[in-house]
């Protein structure tokens, strides 16, 4: 077990201290005797003496409470003895231009969102001694998942994922500043970036280039991924209740030079999947491309087990409380 605040446990010998400090002033007599001889050889009863010392009932209570605050930790099993890989940052396309139904799983028509997840589970469970992470983008980005190696609850987090959440924009340059912020700080060996979209960069504060800029004075490398046929696609047209009544041929604007641009820029490549086996071979691709050395390395996912220090803390608190004011209640 590892604390992610070791230095917090200083308080406890305090606490015991006060403790001591406490119990000694309660020796004092509440009244005085000119002898005590007829009592000196009564002894002390159980009850006396819990009594006394129940002060160090309450000084476990709080230094439980102190470890909790100091956030124990135990290492997650699949993490141990994990390799030194790289960490990677999948930016995703969640915007409602992903809903076009362009690819196909079998013989049946997914949207290009749907296939996207499933490529990119794939791909996760080829990378298992590398952190990954999941921004998804639209009129703004979001960190669904922040760098782990727990893939089973990344993927887990983007089943929930539909196209059209991120609304009917396309911010390319908060994407990407999104995606460096998760990296900038990390010490992996490499630093990459996945970005996939089928839009062109229409929404948010920061510029595309500027960003691009970002990742490469933190050495990050860009791949860049437009997605989806070119021309008319079909579009599902849905009624109120979100059941899709139909379809209508939209043409959707795909950058293709701008994405070239950050690719280039960055040292990643710029790829074009307009279907599922070519999105399954970009994704191959880039797994194959991005192969480094590996050394061991120690545990990186723990779980927290501050709330376990904390309840026990709180009953031990809770029966000092109930005992000092009832069977070993001082009076006075």
């Amino acid at each position: 077990m590892n604390f992610h605040d070791p230095w917090v446990l200083i308080f406890i010998p305090v606490v015991f201290l006060i403790g001591y400090y406490v119990k000694r002033r309660r020796k004092l007599a509440a009244f005085s005797f000119s002898s005590i001889k007829l009592a000196s050889g009564l002894g002390t009863s159980a009850r006396s003496f819990f009594g006394q010392n129940l002060i160090y009932l309450e000084c476990i209570a709080i230094s439980l409470m102190i470890v909790a605050l100091a956030r124990p930790q135990s290492p997650v099993e699949d993490s141990i003895n994990r390799r030194e890989g790289i960490d990677i940052v999948l930016a995703i396309d969640a915007s409602t231009s992903m809903l076009a139904e362009d690819f196909t799983v079998g013989d049946e028509r997914h949207n290009r969102l749907d296939v996207v997840k499933q490529v990119v589970s794939s791909f996760a469970s080829e990378r298992k001694n590398d952190r990954i992470a999941v921004v998804l983008f639209g009129v703004r980005a979001y960190t669904l998942c922040p760098l782990t190696l727990n893939h089973a609850w990344l993927l887990k987090n983007l089943d929930r994922v539909y196209a059209g959440m991120m609304q009917n924009k396309t911010a390319i340059g908060s994407a990407i500043a999104s995606s460096v912020n998760r990296l900038k700080n990390t010490r992996a060996q490499g630093k990459i970036i996945v970005l996939l979209t089928d839009g062109k960069n229409n929404a948010g504060r920061i510029s595309p280039m500027t960003a691009m800029e970002l990742a490469r004075a933190y050495n990050v490398k860009i791949y860049t991924i437009g997605v989806g046929t070119l021309g008319e696609v079909p579009f599902p047209i849905k009624d109120r209740k979100g059941r899709v009544t139909g379809y209508k041929q939209i043409r959707l604007d795909l950058d293709e030079e701008l994405l070239r641009q950050i690719a280039d820029k960055t040292g990643g490549r710029y790829f074009r999947a307009e279907d599922t086996a070519s999105l399954k071979k970009v994704y191959d691709e880039i797994n194959r491309m991005e192969k480094i050395p590996m050394e061991e390395k120690g545990y990186d996912e723990y779980n927290e087990l501050f709330s376990t220090f904390l309840i026990l803390g709180l009953i031990i608190l809770s029966l000092y409380l109930v005992l000092s004011n009832t069977v070993l209640r001082r009076i006075p």
